[in-house]
């Protein structure tokens, strides 16, 4: 499916099918691809069969990058369809194991939400928060649903302001402010007879809508690929040829940073690392029916990595941690001269 491609016009089932059966050509990527089949298979209405999917890969004997995220789906979809006794142990279950992702929390915390559990949304928002942003200088890009939800479920259940609250009032980014976003009686204007107040809806709604398609949006990004320094010695020892694309680790990581600021002041969109390694590069080559050892495979290997949806786009967001690995935030470690 094209990323420009509108929704109405996806057939969700057939594009569920496609993913699994890429997830069969690609099993080291079948977490990822298998997830996006099941949100197929909701949307398309087919529950059950998106269950099926979740418990395939909780049941896989080959490790999940973040199973947490896979149960907190699983019990979003089944309490969609009527099992509510099942999700809301699961739901538990989530909470207690106190993730380190916060897209378990977030998925968790939402689906008790959406079913007027505000309360027991509410506890849930805050645990995150507080697990995940006491002691933080600046909160990572991907806890900002965190923030925003519980500062929505709050506005809801009539709370006043806090310190977390005032937090997401920071990073919020939109014109419309979140106290306006999240303000309740905003639903009583829908059914109002005036103009006015339906135009104001109109444009709260519209810049509610933007912000959804910009963190739902997964363009298609020109990538550079990475290779980590374990993966870059075991390449190197293996293929010597390769050695003058990669004359040692340090430079090919100024090589990349390099690369991509030079892409996007040349204003290419949509920049992308993604992350290679030999076994993959392998597979690949034999799959091109070519060696490893020729370079002209690199690129290609990269824009392969990249559709299937293993690129991590670049910049970083404020406060994430550097593209390279190390552990410091970008604006540390690559990011200092950005």
């Amino acid at each position: 499916m094209r990323p420009d491609t509108p929704a109405e016009n996806v057939d969700h089932t057939a594009e569920a099918a496609r993913l699994e059966r890429t997830a069969g050509l690609y099993p080291e990527d079948a977490e990822a691809l298998l997830l996006r089949a099941a949100a197929h298979l909701e949307l398309s209405g087919d529950r059950p069969t998106a269950t099926t999917l979740y418990d395939r890969l909780l049941s896989s004997s080959e490790g999940l990058d973040n199973p947490h995220l896979v149960r907190a789906l699983k019990a979003s979809n089944l309490w969609e369809y009527g099992h509510e006794a099942e999700a809301r142990a699961i739901i538990e279950g989530v909470r207690v194991a106190s993730p380190k992702d916060p897209a378990p929390w977030v998925i968790v915390a939402e689906s008790l939400e959406s079913h007027d559990e505000l309360e027991a949304a509410h506890e849930t928002f805050t645990e995150a928060v507080h697990r995940l942003l006491t002691d933080v200088a600046e909160p990572p890009y991907a806890t900002h649903p965190l923030l925003f939800g519980r500062h929505r479920v709050r506005r809801m259940l009539g709370k006043s302001h806090d310190e977390w609250d005032a937090l997401a009032d920071t990073v919020h980014s939109l014109p419309i402010t979140l106290d306006e976003l999240h303000d309740p009686k905003r639903v009583w204007s829908l059914g109002s007879e005036n103009p006015a107040e339906l135009e104001a809806e109109i444009l709260r709604l519209r810049a509610e809508l933007g912000a959804y398609r910009e963190a739902l949006s997964r363009p298609f990004p020109v990538a550079i690929l990475h290779w980590p320094a374990g993966e870059l010695t075991e390449l190197l020892e293996a293929y010597p040829s390769l050695s003058t694309e990669y004359p040692s680790h340090a430079e090919h990581l100024a090589s990349i940073e390099q690369s991509l600021r030079e892409l996007a002041a040349s204003g290419t969109p949509n920049l992308g690392i993604v992350t290679g390694t030999v076994p993959s590069y392998e597979a690949f080559a034999a799959s091109e029916g070519s060696s490893p050892g020729d370079a002209t495979l690199l690129p290609q290997y990269a824009t392969t990595l990249a559709a299937r949806g293993r690129a991590v786009a670049w910049p970083p967001q404020r406060g994430a941690a550097c593209w390279c690995g190390s552990g410091q935030p970008y604006g540390q470690c690559h990011g200092t001269t950005a």
